[in-house]
């Protein structure tokens, strides 16, 4: 597949509709929620000044993030807290995981001292299975891909009344992928006070140059992506550019951008296991489809070069993290200029993942 990118003619502004579901809000409630946990310190905020013809690039690195290497550690573990208050002694959680999310959600049972079962595929290496049981969840196998896991947990949910705990949504399911997404949002408020100078207890280095201009977030499902529009857009408004990279094998939220409604794409090959999704979360597409100012794709070898590029400035992540970079590094001339990137442009990036990835 060539390379895309995608300028959304679609495109308006923020709405009070969109603030219900994601905004700076949310994100407060959510890190008050945190903020208790022993675990819990902002990320650091690393600046590289003048990467890829920009004034600055500041990433947020999230390969420490709680003891998991993941921003995961913020969404399936968020819903998990919100729903054993709403059901207090509930019956057991249950999800699919093909990276993170499981043990995001096994991590919050834990603290619920509420049982959890996770299916995971056949080629799901073992090492994350038993971190997972360290956790004290019930592991399952359920097929040769993440679609079979997820069916298999949802049939589970139904048959016995778990709690399912998705990180996706589809019509009839919504309430708990919002709660995860909103989870998210906490590192996107610990970015606005680290770029107004206001660093927090373990948040590491701070970031410089003001507010970002231009935020490059990868996307699989789309729930990270939407968080970080949501919460740009109530926080600095129109003006900064939202760019959502994808790989090319998985290009779920372009092409529903580009069909006008949520649409499920063919299989293709990609080593960027977390991102490797064929059908965009409704709730995140309701976002992206008009908050994103561009939707492009990266190749593989464009998100290892990222990773080898931040790993020689002292950000180490996986090529899963460092996509959203590789996006920046791969854009052409034309988007360039669509989206008013030049060396004055304060640029932000999520790095998502530490550089060890469960497959």
């Amino acid at each position: 597949m060539a390379i895309m990118d995608y300028l959304n003619p679609a495109r308006t502004p923020y709405t009070a509709a969109d603030r219900a579901l994601i905004g700076t809000e949310h994100a407060r409630r959510a890190r008050a929620r945190f903020a208790g946990q022993p675990a819990y310190r902002p990320t650091p905020l690393h600046a590289i000044p003048e990467l890829a013809g920009t004034g600055v690039v500041q990433v947020k690195d999230e390969s420490g993030r709680m003891g998991l290497g993941s921003f995961k550690a913020l969404g399936g573990a968020y819903a998990v807290h919100l729903l054993d208050e709403r059901e207090p002694g509930g019956p057991p959680f249950v999800c699919a995981s093909a990276g993170n999310h499981g043990i995001s959600v096994a991590s919050g049972a834990a603290e619920a001292g509420v049982p959890c079962v996770v299916y995971l595929s056949d080629g799901v290496p073992e090492p994350f299975a038993e971190r997972l049981r360290a956790l004290g969840a019930d592991v399952r196998r359920a097929g040769e891909d993440y679609d079979t896991s997820m069916a298999a947990a949802q049939q589970a949910a139904q048959e016995h009344g778990w709690r399912l705990v998705a990180d996706s949504s589809w019509d009839g399911y919504t309430t708990i992928p919002l709660d995860v997404m909103r989870g998210y949002t906490v590192l996107f408020d610990e970015v606005a006070n680290q770029i107004a100078g206001r660093p927090e207890a373990g948040s590491g280095e701070t970031g410089s140059g003001g507010v970002p201009t231009h935020v490059f977030v990868q996307a699989g499902v789309g729930g990270l992506a939407a968080a970080a529009a949501g919460y740009v857009r109530d926080r600095w408004g129109e003006q900064p550019r939202i760019v959502v990279v994808e790989p090319e094998a998985a290009p779920c939220l372009l092409e529903s951008a580009r069909a006008g409604e949520p649409v499920r794409v063919p299989g293709g090959r990609t080593t960027l296991g977390r991102l490797d999704c064929r059908e965009p979360s409704l709730l995140a597409y309701r976002l992206l489809g008009h908050l994103t100012d561009l939707f492009m794709t990266i190749t593989d070898d464009q998100a290892d070069a990222a990773a080898e590029l931040l790993a020689g400035h002292g950000v180490a992540l996986s090529a899963c993290g460092a996509a959203g970079a590789a996006g920046l590094l791969a854009l052409g001339p034309a988007a360039r200029d669509a989206l008013g990137l030049d060396d004055g442009s304060r640029v932000l990036l999520v790095g998502t993942e530490g550089p060890v990835e469960p497959k």
